[in-house]
């Protein structure tokens, strides 16, 4: 859900207008609109190389995951893996798109979590496969726009830590 949806929304459930300060919020989203196009336009375009330098990263740091054993382990397991770092990569561009975290959250934190734990998959790890992640996009992106983009990757390292 967007900054406008949330205000909308609540002023509705409130019955009464969006006050200044939610309006201004509103000016402020749509003001950084651009900005947000952008970054979303990098990341999808990049995701392939963006997902490829995170995974090389996180194998160096950590070759025990890929290693016969680890979560990793084998070529379908290594896919898998790639396929989650696109699906978070995808959080985060509609994070960034919508100026909020409710996306992260409602599509995915929580069950992921929970999945992984299910599976067996070191859940820190997944933590620490995001941080790699961040650094590759975040890599490609101005300093504005890294900074921008970078509290959304730091909602899901939070969440996985």
């Amino acid at each position: 859900m967007s900054v406008v949806s949330q205000v909308i929304l609540q002023a509705d459930d409130e019955l009464r207008y969006p006050t200044s300060g939610e309006l201004n919020g509103i000016k402020d989203f749509f003001t950084t609109g651009v900005q947000r196009t952008r970054i979303a336009t990098v990341l999808s375009e990049n995701e392939k190389k963006i997902v490829e330098e995170a995974s090389k990263s996180l194998w160096k740091k950590r070759p025990d995951f890929i290693s016969p054993g680890g979560n990793a382990y084998g070529n379908k397991q290594r896919a898998l893996c790639l396929r989650d770092y696109g699906w978070y990569l995808r959080l985060v561009t509609y994070g960034v798109l919508s100026g909020t975290t409710d996306p992260i959250e409602k599509i995915g934190v929580v069950g992921a979590r929970e999945m992984y734990n299910a599976l067996g998959v070191p859940v820190p790890g997944m933590a620490e496969a995001i941080a790699c992640l961040k650094d590759a996009a975040t890599g490609l992106l101005s300093q504005p726009d890294a900074a921008e983009a970078a509290p959304y990757f730091d909602y899901i390292i939070q969440a996985m830590s």
